[in-house]
C-alpha cells in the first residue's frame, strides 16, 4: 500500500469515528465573510474623526455669519459716505444751478459788440476762473477786439437748450446747445450759426464758473 492510499485511509477512519471533527475542519476552512451594514445606529454613526470635522463646520458658521455683517456693514457706511452724501451735494436745486451758470457764461462769452467790448468782456470775465480765464484775456486782447473794432462785427447767442452731462460736488459738465447770431460791416444781414459746446465748471466761493469751452 503506498504513503497517499494509507493517508486517505486513516483520514476515512477518522471520520467515521468522530463525525462532529469533520464539521469543524469544514467550517474551519470556509472563509467567513463581512457582515452587511444593516442600518442600525452603531453601524452607522460617524467616526471621531467625522465628529470632530462636525464640530469645526459648526464653529466656522457663526464667524462666517459675523464676517458677512462686518462687509455689509462696511458697505453701507462705504456707500453713504461716497454715494449718499455727495449725492446731497448735487440735487436737482444744484443741477439747475449748474445749467442756468453754464447757459449765461455761453451767452456772456458769444455776444459782444463793437460800441461796448470793454463792459462785454468784463461780463464775460465774471464766469470764468482758472486757465481758460488768462486764455480768454489773451484771445479777445489780441483777436476779438481788433476784428470787432475794424470790421464793426457783433455778435449775439441765444442758448437753445442745455443738459447736465457730469455733476459733482464741486465740478460739472454741461452740454450747451447754442444758436449764435452774427453781423459785420461787409455783411450786414445776419448769419446764423448752430453749435454744441461742452461747458467744463467748477464750483469757487458757491458760485459755479467755467473751466473749460469745448465745441463739439
Amino acid at each position: 500500500m503506498t504513503d497517499e492510499t494509507r493517508e486517505t485511509s486513516e483520514t476515512t477512519e477518522a471520520v467515521e469515528d468522530d463525525p462532529d471533527a469533520a464539521e469543524t475542519e469544514v467550517d474551519d476552512s470556509v472563509t467567513e465573510e463581512p457582515a452587511e451594514d444593516d442600518g442600525s445606529p452603531e453601524r452607522t454613526k460617524p467616526g471621531r474623526r467625522g465628529r470632530l470635522r462636525m464640530l469645526r463646520n459648526v464653529k466656522v458658521v457663526p464667524v462666517i455669519l459675523v464676517l458677512l455683517l462686518l462687509t455689509s456693514g462696511g458697505v453701507a457706511t462705504w456707500l453713504y459716505f461716497k454715494r449718499y452724501q455727495p449725492n446731497r451735494q448735487t440735487d436737482p436745486s444744484v443741477a439747475r444751478a449748474v445749467v442756468n451758470a453754464a447757459s449765461d457764461g455761453t451767452v456772456a462769452l458769444l455776444s459782444y459788440s463793437p460800441e461796448s467790448l470793454d463792459k462785454d468782456f468784463a461780463t464775460a470775465k465774471s464766469h470764468l476762473t482758472g486757465d481758460f480765464l488768462s486764455y480768454y484775456n489773451q484771445f479777445t486782447e489780441q483777436i476779438v477786439a481788433p476784428a470787432a473794432k475794424q470790421k464793426s462785427l457783433k455778435t449775439t447767442a441765444h442758448v437753445m437748450g442745455a443738459a447736465v452731462s457730469e455733476l459733482h460736488p464741486s465740478s460739472a459738465v454741461v452740454l450747451v446747445f447754442v444758436d449764435q447770431r452774427t453781423t459785420s460791416k461787409d455783411r450786414p444781414d445776419p448769419a446764423m450759426a448752430a453749435s454744441s459746446v461742452l461747458v467744463s465748471m467748477t464750483r469757487v466761493n458757491g458760485n459755479w464758473l467755467i473751466t473749460k469751452f469745448d465745441p463739439v
